[in-house]
């Protein structure tokens, strides 16, 4: 079993879909471990998304997702990285695959719904960005 990161983006928070979502992700079998509801602001948005500091769409990521609050996941599974990106789908919904939750929640490429974590080392530095290993409860 691994550990993953998912993030309820604010545009699905406030559309209602943070219960579809979670049920959608204990479907596919992983575990909650923690989950927090928290809104960013302007410095934990850039340090979270510092990889992306140099791409255009920056600025107007990290405005979106301090736009509202989010809805942060840690959680665990078979091969939980690769599996949950799978689960999710493509970044822009129109080329998700049918089920996945961007195909059935995500409103555009921008306001996708979900983020999840890229590589295994990537989701243990996401994980620690918003949990300690004390809050982390396996049910």
């Amino acid at each position: 079993m691994t550990r993953t990161l998912a993030i309820i983006k604010p545009d699905a928070v406030f559309s209602g879909k943070v219960g579809a979502i979670i049920d959608h992700l204990l479907r596919e079998e992983f575990s909650l471990l923690g989950l927090r509801m928290t809104r960013l602001n302007r410095a934990q948005a850039e340090a979270f998304y510092a990889v992306h500091s140099e791409r255009p769409f920056f600025p107007s990521l990290v405005s979106f997702m301090t736009s509202g609050p989010v809805v942060v996941l840690a959680l665990e599974g078979e091969s939980a990285v690769p599996r949950l990106r799978e689960v999710i789908g493509a970044t822009d919904p129109q080329e998700a695959e049918e089920g996945t939750i961007r195909a059935l929640h995500a409103k555009s490429k921008e306001r996708n719904a979900i983020h999840a974590s890229d590589s295994d080392r990537n989701a243990a530095v996401e994980i620690g960005f918003f949990f300690s290993e004390s809050e982390l409860l396996a049910l």
